[in-house]
């Protein structure tokens, strides 16, 4: 039994090139000739911009399409243009660098940090004698710190009178000062 190939109805061959197309062509996409004749219209490029309506493309439609297509070289492209400019504005800095930073003069750390060479005005005061009494109760506990130039308020110079003249006249009890510590 001989099985006989089924010709569709959808489908013919084109009469100049015999390639199988779609019945409702009216150009054949491999030889641009009418499937039906085989005769090549004069202007073939126009009847098929008239049967297929091509838009209008810009330049940067076809930039995009390109890159489209070829994505890995136009990656690899910025990649390496990018690496190019970095390397550009490091040579620029270094060079830039090399050449102002070091014609100015320089002062070195040790001046700038070094306080042994300051002046005397400019060195910490020291901290002044701290006087304590005490008269054995701690409640009774005075620091004075004496400033140069500072005066005694009175109050005071009668309180450490009054403490002398009771020690010097009774050892045995001890003094109560006249005034509270501040």
């Amino acid at each position: 039994m001989t099985v006989e190939p089924q010709i569709s109805t959808d489908r013919i061959a084109c009469a100049s090139c015999r390639h199988d197309i779609d019945a409702a062509a009216k150009l054949c996409p491999y030889c641009g000739a009418d499937p039906r004749t085989g005769q090549k219209p004069v202007d073939t490029q126009a009847m098929l911009n008239e049967m297929f309506h091509p838009r209008e493309t810009s330049a940067s439609d076809t930039v995009f399409a390109f890159a489209r297509q070829r994505q890995g070289v136009v990656i690899t492209l910025g990649v390496l243009l990018a690496i190019l400019v970095l390397a550009g504005l490091h040579e620029y800095v270094t060079r830039r660098n090399a050449r102002d930073v070091s014609s100015a003069a320089a002062i070195p750390l040790t001046e700038v940090t070094d306080l042994s060479n300051q002046s005397d005005e400019n060195k910490p005061l020291p901290l002044p004698n701290l006087e304590f009494q005490f008269d054995g109760h701690p409640q009774t506990m005075r620091t004075f710190v004496v400033e140069p130039g500072a005066v005694t308020p009175p109050e005071v110079v009668a309180a450490q009178q009054a403490a002398a003249q009771t020690t010097t006249a009774a050892p045995a009890q001890p003094a109560q000062p006249a005034a509270k510590p501040h």
